[in-house]
């Protein structure tokens, strides 16, 4: 069973993902795909390099900082980076998923919505929290400002949208015991069906 886990920015997919990971699931986390992509002396990073100039530091590396504050703030920018990062980071994802034989393999898509992948999967599970609790997340995470992260849940889709297509939710704004709770029942129904 192929299950794809989203939601926004800050919502908790890393815990939720982990707390599946823990019960049993083998998970592809595209967020860690797309830094493998980047790695330094790869082809990813080698298009990166030369669609958008002044992103590479002196040792290499993706300079992640430069190239988010550019593309959060201008859309085209946004969908230039996405059209060589998304197809790395697929080729990447569908090397995972086909070399596991876990009866439930959880990919972890941030952008599930923005990119139409639903249909290729059997279930899909939204985390979902409120955009104040995002914001708050993603400024302790990031060490950001309330508005850079508030421009990077803005480049996302609303809620609504994400939840649309859910066929489970975890609401992640409460205890770690209540979404321990959720996770143990989303969990028992995916090894049900």
């Amino acid at each position: 069973m192929r299950i794809a886990l989203t939601g926004g920015i800050g919502s908790g997919k890393t815990a939720v993902s982990g707390r599946l990971e823990r019960l049993g699931a083998f998970v592809i986390d595209y967020d860690i795909l797309s830094r493998r992509v980047v790695e330094p002396g790869s082809h990813t990073l080698a298009e990166v390099e030369a669609a958008f100039t002044g992103v590479i530091k002196p040792d290499g590396s993706l300079d992640r900082a430069k190239l988010g504050a550019l593309v959060f703030s201008d859309a085209e920018a946004r969908e230039k980076l996405d059209s060589i990062i998304h197809p790395a980071v697929y080729r990447e994802a569908f090397e995972e998923d086909s070399g596991s034989t876990a009866k439930v393999k959880v990919h972890v898509i941030p952008l599930l919505t923005e990119t139409g992948m639903g249909e290729h999967f059997d279930k899909i599970v939204v985390v979902d929290a409120p955009v104040e609790v995002q914001i708050r997340r993603v400024m302790a995470r990031d060490l950001l400002t309330r508005d850079q992260a508030q421009a990077r849940v803005d480049a996302q889709v609303s809620r609504a949208e994400r939840l649309a297509l859910a066929d489970y939710v975890i609401e992640n704004s409460g205890s770690e015991v209540e979404l321990d709770a959720q996770v143990q029942k989303l969990w028992d129904a995916l090894v049900s069906m």
